[in-house]
C-alpha cells in the first residue's frame, strides 16, 4: 500500500477505535467522575476536551502501524506512598484524564504529589489474536513502574522519552487490570526537570507530574522494528537509514521511498545495518519549503512481510560554512539568519500537554505566520507530534536537554541519569528534519563535564549541530569551548560574541519585553515578570521592530547569526510573551514584525553572494592543524611566521597578526592581505617565502601580493589561499614559517594550507593614542562645544574652554590606557581619580572605581571604530558589540539607537562620534 494511503488510514482507524476506548474500556465503579478543574486561564481549545477525545492523534508519526488502540482518556486515581502495594482489584477514590500532568486542570485532579497511582481495564480486540501486544507510553514524569493483572511489565525512569513494554505474557484474554504507578519529586529530585517547580514563581513553573503524554497499545510480529534512523545525504543524493529491531532471526529489511504516489527510490538490507535509499535529484527541506518524502520500511522473512511500518522523511544538509569571511550556520549549503523565539512548551490548561492536536499545530503556525524561521525548544522535549507539525509547517529546531535543578551540584547518579535521557532525546528525535541543533547545557544550570558532553553529543548525531551551552556569558556559566556555535544571552539586548574560526556566533535568549494584557493574565494579582515592560501594543511593536533592526549590524559585524527573542507566550508569571498566555491575543502589530523578520531574513540571503573574505574589514589568519590552533600567521621583522597569540599577548604581536582584507592587487576577484600597522605594506611571496613588504607599484608585487580563496584543502569550513601568479602553489606554513607550496596531495599539506578566517587580534579599526592624557569632544553640529566629563560619578557632556575651573577641566580629561579586558581597545582612566575608570552600567555611563572583576574589566573596555557619521572615532562597548558611547541629552550611554530617548535613532551617528582632542587637564 502507498504510504500517502497508510496515512490517510490513520484517521479512520482512530475513529474506528475510538468508540472502543471510550466504551467497551470505560471505567468500572470508579468513586468520582472526571471533570474539569478549572485552570486559572482557559485557552479556545479547553473545552474541546473529554474523556471522548483526548488526544485521539495517532502519536508517532515517524514510525506508523495500521493497527492501534487509544488508551487515553478517564482512567481512576489515587495517592500513592513509598512501598505501598499496588491496589490490585481495587477503585481509586478519583478520576484523571490521561494523558493530562496532574497539576493541570484538564487532568480533573489539578495538584502536586510526589506518589501517585494510576488504574484502568482494557480488552484486547480478538482481531490482535496471535500477535504480540506492545504497551507504549509517550512519556511519564518520572519514574513509571508498570502492571498488568497483577504482575510487574516493567519501569521507566525518564520524563521526556517514550517507552514500550510488551504485555503479551500477561494478557487474561478478557479484561485486563492496569496500573501504572508514578514517582516524580520535580525539583526536590535529581533528575532532569527543565523549568518545573514545586514552588512556581519568575522563570519556574508548575510542576508536570505523572502520565503527560499518549498511553496506547498496538500490535506486532515477535520480530518487530523498534526504530528507524533517517540521516539525509544530499550530497550523494540518497537517505541513510538504519532499521532498528528486537526478536530478529534472518530477517532482511525492505525500504522504499515515495514522492506522493511515485516510487523514487528503494533498497534492502539487515537491521542495525546502514541502508542507503536512492533519492535522485532530491526535493530539499526548509523553511520554505518543507518538501517531505513517504517511507515504507517493511521486515521480511522470506517473501513473507512480517513487519510493516511508514514514515516520513526530508532532505535537507545542515552545517557551517565560510560566508563572507564568517563562520556561519547554513541549511543546504546557504547561509539565512535564524530569527526564532524561546518556546517553553507551557499551557495554561494542559501545563505541559497541548489540550488539543490542533492547538499543538497553533503555536508552530503562529511562528510561521510572524516570519519567523526558528524556534529554541527551551528545556522541554515535546511529544512525536509536535515534531511532526514542525517537519510539515517548516520550521527549524534548536531542541535544548531539559536540565536538572539550577541549584544543586549534579552527583555521580545524577550525572549518569543525565545522560541517559539525553541519549534518549536525541534517538527519539533523530530522524527530525526541523532538528538543527541540539543544546546541551544552558546558563550553567547544574552544568558539569561541559566539552564532554558537547562532543558526546555529536558522536552520538554528527549530522547536527551542537550547543555546548546557550548562555556562555550568563549566571557562572562555564563554556566547554567546543561545539560549533558561541552563544550568548543578552537582556534586553541584542549582542553578539565574536564568532571564531571553528565556531559561528548566535544570541540564544534576548528581548524580555513585558505587556500586561488585562484579561489574559494567569495571575492577575500580581507576581509578573519582564525584562522590560512596556505600556500598549504601538510601544511594543515599536520597541520590537528596533531590536530586530539592530540586529542586522550585527550580523555584518561582529558576525551574528542567529538570535532567539524571549519568547513566543507568556507563561504563568512571565509576560514577556509575544502572544498571551492563552494564545487569545497577539500582543504586537503582527504585520510589522513579519516585515521586520522578512527584511532581516533577505539581508541575510545577500551574504551568500559575497566572496569567501570579507574585503574591507581586519582578520586574522588562524592556523588549523589540531593542536597548534593557538598560533596565528604574522610579520615579523618583515617575514612571515605563525605564532602563538593569546589575549595577554603585547599589542604588537596582536597588531603584527591582524591584517585588512582588500581586494586582490592584481585581481579584485581574489584577495590581499593589508597589515594593521604598516597601512601599505602588504603580504607577498618572494623567492617563495611569505614577507611584508611596502608595495612599490609595479606589476610583479602586486600579482605576488594576490592569493584566491578556495574551499579548504583539507574540507574543513576553512579557506586555502592560492597564489594569484603561481597557480597550484598555496599559502602553507611549515616549521613555523610560512610559504608559497606547490599542492601536494597529502593530509599534512592540505592541514597546513588551510586557514581559519578569525576575528581580528587588533580590535580598534581606528588608531587612537595609548598613553597619553585625553579629551572627548562631541562632534553633533551645534554642541562641538561640549565634551564628556564625571560628576557625581555619572557621565555627562558639558560646555568646557579656557575659562572653566580646574575641576571641570580634570572632570573632561582621562588616560587612554590598554583596555582593561582587551589590550587592543582602551579604557579610560580619570584624570583627578586614578585607578577610576568609565564603564557602563545598566547602559548608562559612570566613573567607578575598578573592583578587579571580570565583569568591571568588559564593562570599561571600548574598541576604537571609525566615526559612525564620518568623523571622528567612535567607541564600541567591548562586551556589548553593536553599542557605542553616545550623549543624549547632556547623559552619556552605551547604545544602538534602536529605542526611545536615550537610545532614539534621531542624530544617533553624530550622537556617537567624538573627536580625541588635546587634554584640557594634562
Amino acid at each position: 500500500m502507498n504510504p500517502s494511503t497508510w496515512r490517510n488510514r490513520l484517521g479512520s482507524v482512530a475513529r474506528r477505535l475510538l468508540p472502543l476506548c471510550c466504551g467497551v474500556f470505560s471505567l468500572q465503579g470508579a468513586q468520582a467522575a472526571w471533570s474539569l478543574k478549572p485552570p486559572p486561564l482557559s485557552t479556545q481549545w479547553t473545552s474541546q476536551v473529554s474523556p471522548s477525545n483526548a488526544l485521539p492523534e495517532y502519536p508517532r508519526p515517524q514510525m506508523v502501524r495500521a493497527d492501534w488502540l487509544n488508551l487515553n482518556g478517564e482512567w481512576q486515581f489515587g495517592n500513592a506512598s513509598a512501598g505501598q502495594t499496588p491496589p490490585f482489584g481495587q477503585n481509586l477514590a478519583e478520576s484523571v484524564l490521561v494523558p493530562f500532568p496532574i497539576e493541570s486542570g484538564l487532568s480533573g485532579i489539578k495538584r502536586h504529589q510526589d506518589r501517585m497511582w494510576y488504574r484502568r481495564t482494557f480488552t484486547v480486540p480478538a482481531a490482535w489474536n496471535g500477535r504480540r501486544v506492545q504497551l507504549n507510553f509517550g512519556a511519564v514524569d518520572w519514574e513509571a513502574t508498570v502492571y498488568v493483572n497483577g504482575q510487574r511489565a516493567g519501569v521507566h525512569q525518564g520524563g521526556f522519552d517514550g517507552f514500550s513494554f510488551d504485555i503479551t505474557g500477561l494478557l487474561n484474554g478478557g479484561t485486563n487490570e492496569l496500573i501504572v504507578g508514578v514517582y516524580d519529586p520535580t525539583d526536590a529530585g535529581t533528575q532532569p526537570v527543565g523549568k518545573q517547580t514545586n514552588n512556581p514563581q519568575g522563570i519556574e513553573y508548575t510542576g508536570a507530574s505523572g502520565i503527560w503524554q499518549t498511553v496506547w497499545l498496538e500490535p506486532t510480529a515477535a520480530a518487530r522494528v523498534t526504530r528507524l534512523d533517517m540521516t539525509p545525504d544530499v550530497a550523494g543524493s540518497a537517505l541513510r537509514l538504519t532499521v532498528r529491531g528486537t526478536g530478529l532471526s534472518g530477517q532482511t529489511v525492505e525500504a522504499v521511498a515515495f514522492d506522493g504516489t511515485t516510487q523514487v527510490g528503494s533498497a534492502t538490507g539487515s537491521v542495525d545495518g546502514e541502508i542507503r535509499i536512492p533519492v535522485p535529484n532530491p526535493k530539499l527541506w526548509s523553511p520554505e519549503s518543507p518538501f517531505l518524502y513517504d517511507l515504507r520500511v517493511s521486515l521480511k522473512s522470506g517473501a513473507t512481510t512480517v513487519d510493516q511500518v511508514t514514515s516520513y522523511f526530508g532532505m535537507r544538509s545542515v552545517g557551517l560554512k565560510l560566508v563572507g569571511g564568517v563562520l556561519r550556520p547554513v541549511l543546504n549549503g546557504q547561509f539565512v539568519f535564524q530569527m526564532g523565539t524561546l518556546d517553553q512548551g507551557y499551557w495554561p490548561d494542559g501545563i505541559y500537554t497541548a489540550p488539543t492536536d490542533a492547538a499543538l499545530k497553533f503555536d508552530i503556525q503562529k511562528h510561521k505566520d510572524l516570519g519567523y524561521n526558528l524556534i529554541r525548544k527551551h528545556i522541554k522535549v515535546e511529544p512525536q507530534r509536535w515534531f511532526y507539525w514542525a517537519d510539515k509547517l517548516g520550521i527549524l529546531v534548536w531542541q535544548d536537554m531539559p536540565c536538572m535543578d539550577s541549584g544543586k551540584s549534579p552527583t555521580t547518579a545524577a550525572k549518569a541519569q543525565f545522560e541517559l535521557e539525553m541519549r534518549e532525546m536525541v534517538d527519539e528525535h533523530r530522524s527530525s528534519p526541523s532538528v538543527i541543533v541540539w543544546v546541551v547545557q544552558n546558563e550553567g544550570w547544574g552544568q558539569y563535564d561541559q566539552a564532554r558532553l558537547a562532543d558526546l553529543v555529536k558522536g552520538w548525531d554528527s549530522s547536527r549541530l551542537v550547543d555546548n551551552m546557550s548562555g556562555v556569558n550568563c549566571c557562572g556559566a562555564v563554556d566547554g569551548g567546543n561545539g560549533d556555535l558561541v552563544d550568548w544571552h543578552v537582556y534586553v539586548g541584542p549582542g553578539s560574541p565574536p564568532p571564531s574560526s571553528k565556531r559561528a556566533a548566535v544570541v540564544g535568549e534576548f528581548g524580555g519585553l513585558g505587556l500586561k494584557v488585562a484579561g489574559h493574565l494567569w495571575n492577575p494579582n500580581g507576581g509578573f515578570f519582564s525584562y522590560e515592560e512596556v505600556p500598549d501594543s504601538a510601544t511594543l511593536t515599536s520597541r520590537y521592530v528596533g531590536l530586530i533592526k539592530s540586529i542586522q549590524p550585527l550580523m555584518n559585524r561582529p558576525g551574528l547569526s542567529a538570535a532567539v527573542y524571549t519568547e513566543i507566550t507568556d507563561v504563568e508569571g512571565e509576560i514577556n510573551g509575544v502572544l498571551t498566555y492563552d494564545r487569545a491575543i497577539v500582543k504586537v502589530d503582527a504585520n510589522a514584525v513579519r516585515t521586520a523578520h522578512l527584511n532581516l531574513l533577505a539581508a541575510s540571503r545577500q551574504l551568500n553572494s559575497q566572496g569567501l573574505l570579507p574585503v574591507g574589514q581586519h582578520r586574522s589568519l588562524q592556523v588549523m592543524v589540531p593542536g597548534y590552533t593557538d598560533r596565528y600567521l604574522r610579520h615579523f621583522e618583515s617575514l612571515g611566521s605563525t605564532e602563538v597569540v593569546t589575549r595577554t599577548s603585547s599589542g604588537t604581536a596582536k597588531q603584527d597578526a591582524t591584517f585588512k582584507i582588500v581586494a586582490g592587487l592584481a585581481d579584485a576577484a581574489c584577495y590581499s592581505f593589508e597589515s594593521r600597522n604598516f597601512p601599505g605594506s602588504y603580504l607577498r611571496h618572494f623567492n617563495s617565502r611569505i614577507r611584508r613588504d611596502a608595495r612599490d607599484g609595479s606589476a610583479v608585487f602586486d600579482q605576488d601580493a594576490t592569493f584566491c580563496a578556495r574551499a579548504a584543502l583539507d574540507g574543513s569550513p576553512a579557506v586555502s589561499l592560492e597564489s594569484k601568479n603561481k597557480p597550484g602553489h598555496y599559502l602553507r606554513h611549515r616549521s613555523s614559517e610560512v610559504w608559497v607550496d606547490a599542492f601536494s596531495d597529502t593530509a599534512g599539506f592540505r592541514q597546513d594550507a588551510a586557514w581559519g578566517i578569525a576575528p581580528p587580534w587588533w580590535q580598534s579599526n581606528a588608531n587612537v593614542p595609548q598613553g597619553s592624557f585625553q579629551s572627548l569632544q562631541v562632534t553633533t553640529p551645534g554642541y562641538t562645544n561640549r565634551y564628556l566629563r564625571h560628576i557625581d560619578n555619572v557621565a555627562n557632556t558639558e560646555v568646557v574652554d579656557a575659562g572653566s575651573n580646574a575641576t571641570l577641566k580634570q572632570d573632561a580629561t582621562f588616560k587612554l590606557v590598554p583596555g582593561l579586558a582587551e589590550s587592543s581597545c582602551y579604557s579610560f582612566e580619570s584624570r583627578n581619580y586614578p585607578g577610576q575608570y568609565l564603564r557602563h552600567f545598566n547602559s548608562r555611563i559612570r566613573k567607578d572605581a575598578s573592583d578587579g572583576s571580570t565583569v568591571f574589566q568588559q564593562d570599561a573596555t571600548f574598541c576604537a571604530q571609525p566615526g559612525l557619521s564620518g568623523t571622528g572615532v567612535s567607541f564600541e562597548s567591548f562586551n556589548f558589540p553593536g553599542r557605542y558611547l553616545r550623549h543624549a541629552t547632556s547623559q552619556v550611554w552605551i547604545a544602538s539607537g534602536i529605542g526611545t530617548t536615550w537610545d532614539s535613532p534621531t542624530s544617533f551617528n553624530e550622537d556617537a562620534s567624538w573627536n580625541v582632542a588635546p587634554a584640557w587637564a594634562p
